[in-house]
C-alpha cells in the first residue's frame, strides 16, 4: 500500500530501529513505547488486520513474537510482556497494517488491563454462543 508507514518501513524507505528481520516479517522498536523495549512485529506485505493474514504467515508472526519476546525479556532483564494486537479502529488500531505489540512490563509501570464485567445474565451466554457457533 502506497501511503502505509509500515509498508514504507518494510521497504526501508523510512528508517526504523530493527530488532529482527526475515523474508516475511520485521520486529521494530515502537516510536511511542509504553515501556523501553516495546517492540512491534509487522508483516512486510500489507494486510489490514490479523483476520486478513494467511494462516501460515500468522503462525510465523506468533513464533517470531515468541522469539523476540523472549529476547526482550532476557536482554532487558524484565519479568514479562503483554502481546497485543488491535483489529480495527474500534479496537484501537491506529495504523491499518497488521502488527503485534510486544509490550515490556515493569513492576508498578502503571499500565492497566481492560475493565471486566461481572459475568453474563441468565440466558445471555447461551445466545452469544449460538451466534458465534452459527458462523464457525
Amino acid at each position: 500500500m502506497k501511503d502505509c508507514i509500515f509498508c514504507k518501513i518494510a521497504k526501508k524507505e523510512i528508517p526504523s530501529d530493527i530488532v529482527f528481520e526475515n523474508k516475511n516479517l520485521m520486529a521494530i522498536l515502537d516510536i511511542m513505547p509504553v515501556n523501553p523495549g516495546h517492540t512491534l512485529v509487522i508483516t512486510k506485505k500489507h494486510y489490514k488486520t490479523m483476520i486478513d493474514v494467511p494462516d501460515k504467515l500468522l503462525s510465523e508472526m506468533i513464533l517470531v513474537s515468541k522469539k523476540v519476546g523472549k529476547a526482550v525479556m532476557k536482554g532487558l532483564k524484565v519479568k514479562g510482556f503483554n502481546l497485543g494486537v488491535n483489529n480495527g479502529t474500534v479496537a484501537g488500531q491506529k495504523i491499518d497494517h497488521v502488527h503485534f505489540h510486544i509490550i515490556t512490563r515493569l513492576a508498578k509501570d502503571g499500565l492497566k488491563l481492560w475493565p471486566q464485567r461481572q459475568g453474563y445474565r441468565a440466558t445471555e451466554a447461551e445466545k452469544i454462543i449460538k451466534k458465534i457457533k452459527k458462523v464457525l
